[in-house]
This record gives C-alpha cells, sequence and structure tokens, in this order.
C-alpha cells in the first residue's frame, strides 16, 4: 500500500537524500497502464513511458528545497480540476522526453500520494512569491 503525505514539508523530507524523484498526476500507479505507457492528451500518441516531472533539486537552484517542490507541484495543480487527475510520487528512471519535453519515466518504486492539502501549500508558497506563477495550461 502507498503512504499518503499529508503536507508540503512531509514531500521535502522524502526527497532527502533522494535523487530521481518524480511527481505524476494520474489515477495512481495502481490505475496506469500496466505496460507503464501513457498517451499524449493533444494528439493521442503512444508514449515509450509514463509522463512526469522531475522533484530533482538542480545545482543551479539558490532558493529552498521547499520552493522548488511547491513550484514543481504548483505547476501542473490544475490537472486535478481539469481532469480528475492525483499526484503521486515515484522512483523512477527516465527513458526520453514527451512532446512537451517532460520526462518520460519507467516508475521503479510508488512512493507516496499527495493529499489535497500538500497542493494547497504548495499554491500558498507561490502566492508569497512576487513573480506571477500560474499553473500550466493550454487554451
Amino acid at each position: 500500500m502507498v503512504p499518503t503525505l499529508s503536507s508540503l514539508d512531509g514531500v521535502v523530507a522524502v526527497l532527502r537524500g533522494r535523487r530521481g524523484v518524480y511527481v505524476r498526476w494520474s489515477g495512481g500507479p495502481g490505475l496506469d497502464r500496466f505496460d507503464g505507457r501513457s498517451t499524449d492528451d493533444l494528439t493521442g500518441a503512444d508514449l515509450p513511458g509514463l509522463s512526469a516531472n522531475s522533484l530533482d533539486v538542480p545545482s543551479w537552484w539558490d532558493g529552498t528545497v521547499r520552493l522548488w517542490v511547491a513550484r514543481r507541484l504548483h505547476d501542473y495543480s490544475h490537472l486535478a480540476h481539469e481532469k480528475g487527475s492525483r499526484p503521486w510520487l515515484l522512483v523512477g528512471e527516465m527513458l526520453g522526453r514527451g512532446p512537451d519535453n517532460e520526462p518520460l519515466v519507467r516508475c521503479r518504486e510508488a512512493l507516496a500520494w499527495l493529499d489535497g492539502p500538500v497542493i494547497g501549500e504548495a499554491s500558498a508558497e507561490i502566492d508569497r512569491q512576487q513573480g506571477r506563477w500560474g499553473p500550466l495550461r493550454r487554451r
């Protein structure tokens, strides 16, 4: 059974000392395609891995890990409303990149579900910043 994290600090704690952690927005590890592939929503193209986003903090980042994670979670938070997807963390191996340059990964281990309050905390963290960030979405 995959545990559920209910705080942004809980996500940050899971990342400590780990690389190759991704967030995926979907119905979860049990509902993703059995072959570990996904489909591009725009074109219907079959993708050779699960579409996900890395939570690894790059060397150039000079902010906190908490802010990095908040930004990465906020980027795709619209998927919860638009597709009914839920975020979950996985340890993965990158196989390539998808049409939006997103990593396509093979899931090695499902780590945790992210509960709604995590995304709320991420959004609040972003709202406190001086920039004008919004979730990514096509119109």
